[in-house]
């Protein structure tokens, strides 16, 4: 297990940057469109699933309360 790993030869950190800049594939237009209206409507949706939960328990924590023995 002493075998030495040979290390990539030292370039500049900026030069390294723009090569895996280059190798980036960005997405089309219509794509970039279709995927951020996805979004929107998926956090959308779940945040109005969050809001119907919040408002039931909190129906239910006050009704538990409102409770007199």
């Amino acid at each position: 297990m002493s075998e030495k790993t040979e290390k990539a030869p030292k370039t500049s950190w900026f030069s390294g940057l723009k090569a895996e800049f280059s190798k980036i594939v960005w997405p089309d237009r219509k794509s970039l469109v279709r995927q951020t209206i996805a979004v929107i409507a998926v956090s959308v949706v779940v945040g109005l699933i969050i809001a119907g939960l919040d408002w039931v328990i909190q129906y239910g924590v006050n009704f538990l309360v409102g409770l007199s023995f």
